[in-house]
Order: structure tokens, then C-alpha cells, then sequence
């Protein structure tokens, strides 16, 4: 998203830089000002009209599922806003989960803050945007449903571990919900697609795809210490994060291969802290490790996709290529279709502003 709208940005500058400079090489006499230039009006047409097409170019190509949650984030915050006693049987609320179990789906569709709201639909639109024509509809929305509820049983389970250490009760009473849990495993999905893809963040930093969820978590714990409502959002933050990483680790389904995960070590744990620290990390990242890919490997070898235990030469880096590589096409073909709809509707504004001179 950010990618986008800095190319089209600098795209807009350079064309305001041209016609300035064009200007200034034919200056007009005080007459000439003074008369209306149909020519002017012609370039003002096309310039507006070049950077409304590529504002419009952005907020567009949504899907229809991100469109679909987006309207349910939205309903469920306008619903607690005037019914707020639905957020007692709609969000978690560690102490009351046991009879309502379904705080567990539904908490992470209900946004309390309008802040929180605009942030997870728009979250979701533009990272939709990207992640869905790649892993599938069916998929897209698996995901979201897996990384969602494992979510939100990690942070129930954290918040009745803080209650019995601290013994306060506002962590079994606390209402947590939010659908930021998800985003944060939607940043693992960029990571894994297009990790070296170069992002600008507001024109003065840029990063690697790789480590926006490393980036998001460092800021996020940094934020929480000068804030008394850390145990509102980091929780599940942390784990979106675990758990999206997880998912497309161990559990995500390949249609292409009929195989599950990305055991590619570009994908390891520990490629989510610096070099320094992975050696450390790469023990701990191996223990969920252990207790998935037994399972996996025998399933595997079922299948057919092993060949006396180990998998098929080639079979692990290749398919971590392809999926690179289709990330990378995807988005450079979505960037294609944008500038191609841009001139056309360029072109569109300045035959309308020719027929109007």
C-alpha cells in the first residue's frame, strides 16, 4: 500500500515539475493572462485527471470477501456502540468464556474504538488485496478463521496465567476484542511472499517486506510501556503473529504441490529476529516444529512426496521459489493494471476536455 502510493506520488511530482518548467520556457504577457488559454485548461484537465485515476487506482480491486469482513467490522462496532451490553456476550472476557465460548470466533470481528475500526478495515482491504488472489479465496478465508480463534484462545489462556501471578481481577474482566490479531499474521503472508521487496514507509525509511512483523512488534512492546492498556492489544498481537507464521509454516494447503507448509529456511522462526540472535532462537522456533512435521512428514510420505523418509530432490526450495516468485509477479501485475487505468483515464478526461474547447 505504502509501495503504491509513493510511486504514484513520485509520478505526480514529476509531472508538476514538467509543466512548470513547460511554463516557465513560454511565459505569457499580461494580456495573454489576462484572456482564458484553452491549452491550459487542457493540461489542468489531464493533470487532474491523471492524479484522480491514480488515487482511485488505489482504492480499488478490492475483493469481494475483504469487502464482505470489512462490513462486518464495521456492523459489529456500530453495534456495540449502541447496544454496548452486546460486548458482555460479543468480546472476550476471560472470566465469562467458559459458558460463552464463542467469544473465542467472535471477539476478533468487533473493533470497541473507532480508531481501532478504521485501522482493521482498511488493514484489511489493501492487505486483502494483495494476499487473496495469491493464496485463494477458500484459503484467504481459512486463514483468517484459524489464525483468528487460535488467537484468541492464546490470549484468553494468558489472561487467566496474568490473574493467578497477579492476582487482579481486571484481567479476567477485561473486554478484548479486535481483529488486529489477524493483521498481524496478514504481515507474516507479506513476509513470506515478497520478502525482499523494498517499502517506503512516509518517504524517509525504507524496509524489507521481511521484517514488517518483526518491525510492528518492536514498536508495538516499545508503545506498551507507556501505556496502562498493553494487555488489550500486545497479546494479540504477539500471537497473531505466532500463529500466522504457524499456519503458512505447517498448515497452509497447496493446491498446485498437494503439499502443506513452507519448510524453506527463509521461512525459519528465527529469520524474524537479527542474525545475532538466531542461533539462540532456532532451538525454540524447533519445538512446535517437532511436534508438527512428525505428523506431516508421515502424511507426506503417504501421499507419495517423500522417497524412503526424505522428501523429493528439489521439492522444499523450489516451491519457496514459485511462491516468491508468484508474489512478486502478482504485484507487479497489479501495478500494470493500475498505470494502464491511469492512462486510460487520462486519456478519456483529455478527449472530454478537447471537446469541451
Amino acid at each position: 500500500m505504502v509501495y503504491n502510493i509513493t510511486r504514484w506520488l513520485a509520478r505526480y511530482r514529476i509531472t508538476r515539475s514538467l509543466a512548470r518548467l513547460g511554463e516557465n520556457q513560454n511565459p505569457a504577457s499580461e494580456s495573454d493572462l489576462s484572456k482564458p488559454n484553452p491549452r491550459h485548461h487542457f493540461k489542468f484537465s489531464v493533470m487532474s485527471s491523471s492524479a484522480l485515476s491514480g488515487v482511485t487506482g488505489n482504492f480499488s480491486g478490492f475483493t469481494r470477501l475483504c469487502k464482505g469482513l470489512a462490513v462486518v467490522i464495521v456492523g459489529g462496532h456500530v453495534v456495540v456502540q449502541f447496544f454496548p451490553s452486546a460486548v458482555a456476550y460479543l468480546a472476550l472476557i476471560p472470566a465469562r468464556t467458559i459458558p460463552f465460548a464463542w467469544n473465542l470466533i467472535t471477539s476478533g470481528y468487533i473493533e470497541q474504538t473507532i480508531y481501532g475500526t478504521v485501522v482493521s478495515t482498511v488493514g484489511l482491504l489493501f492487505l486483502g488485496k494483495l494476499l487473496e488472489p495469491i493464496w485463494g479465496t477458500r484459503e484467504f478465508l481459512k486463514f483468517i478463521f484459524v489464525v483468528n480463534f487460535l488467537t484468541s484462545v492464546c490470549v484468553f489462556i494468558t489472561a487467566i496465567a496474568l490473574y493467578y501471578i497477579t492476582r487482579q481481577e481486571n484481567y479476567l474482566y477485561m473486554p478484548l476484542s479486535g481483529f488486529h490479531g489477524v493483521l498481524s499474521g496478514f504481515l507474516v503472508g507479506i513476509k513470506q511472499i515478497i520478502p525482499d521487496q523494498e517499502l517506503s514507509l512516509f518517504s524517509l525509511l525504507k524496509i524489507r517486506a521481511r521484517w514488517l512483523p518483526s518491525l510492528m512488534l518492536l514498536l508495538s512492546i516499545a508503545i506498551s510501556f507507556f501505556t496502562t492498556e498493553s494487555a488489550a492489544y500486545l497479546p494479540a498481537l504477539i500471537f497473531g503473529t505466532y500463529m500466522g507464521w504457524i499456519y503458512l509454516r505447517y498448515l497452509q494447503r497447496k493446491p498446485e504441490t498437494r503439499l502443506k507448509g513452507d519448510p524453506s529456511d527463509e521461512f525459519a522462526f528465527s529469520t524474524f529476529f537479527p542474525e545475532f540472535l538466531r542461533p539462540v532462537i532456532d532451538p525454540i522456533g524447533s519445538v512446535f516444529g517437532r511436534l508438527c512435521c512428525g505428523r506431516f512428514e508421515i502424511s507426506d510420505e503417504d501421499r507419495g512426496h517423500t522417497l524412503g523418509g526424505a522428501p523429493l530432490p528439489g521439492s522444499d526450495p523450489i516451491e519457496a521459489s514459485r511462491r516468491r516468485e508468484r508474489g512478486a509477479r502478482a504485484l507487479e501485475e497489479r501495478l500494470a493494471v493500475e498505470r494502464l487505468t491511469a492512462g486510460e483515464s487520462a486519456k478519456e478526461s483529455g478527449r472530454d476536455a478537447v471537446e469541451d474547447v
